[in-house]
């Protein structure tokens, strides 16, 4: 039985390890999605980064 894959924060971490964990989910390197989420936060006013990242802080399991 194959498990399926699921989204932890990351160990690899900056501050939460939110941008990193998305990116192990993905398959993507961590520092291309932290930029895009500042990038993405800064340019949208219709996207609140900051809350947004923490409520992913606050919702997302750490990997044990």
């Amino acid at each position: 039985m194959e498990m399926a894959n699921r989204l932890f924060r990351s160990n690899d971490r900056m501050l939460g390890g939110v941008c990193a964990g998305i990116a192990e989910y993905l398959g993507w390197d961590p520092t291309l999605v932290r930029i895009a989420y500042i990038v993405l936060s800064i340019v949208s006013a219709a996207f609140p980064g900051l809350l947004v990242y923490l409520i992913l802080w606050i919702v997302m399991p750490t990997r044990n």
